[in-house]
């Protein structure tokens, strides 16, 4: 997906920036996503290097519908949010 050459000199470049901030005060907690996934402070493209793209991402309207179950999405319609009516209220 990327040429091998640039992916080597970001790897390069990131270590440089990891070894340059390395003496910087970060806040002391852990950074990760609602879900537990650990956040890294920097991404680039050699994290993604062995990613598939058609298999793992697609188009949207397409499986595994990481991009919305519509091909044109809301470009297409409006937005809408639908309400639940409860079942504990009183008529």
């Amino acid at each position: 997906m990327f040429d091998e050459n640039k992916l080597k000199e970001i790897e390069k470049r990131a270590q440089e920036w990891e070894t340059k901030i390395s003496d910087a005060k970060e806040r002391d907690t852990d950074f990760e996503t609602f879900s537990g996934i650990p956040v890294k402070a920097l991404y680039t493209p050699a994290d993604i290097k062995n990613h598939n793209y058609l298999k793992n991402v697609g188009f949207p309207g397409e499986p595994p519908f990481a991009r919305g179950v519509y091909p044109t999405m809301y470009r297409s319609r409006f937005w809408t949010m639908r309400l639940l009516k409860s079942h504990n209220t009183l008529p």
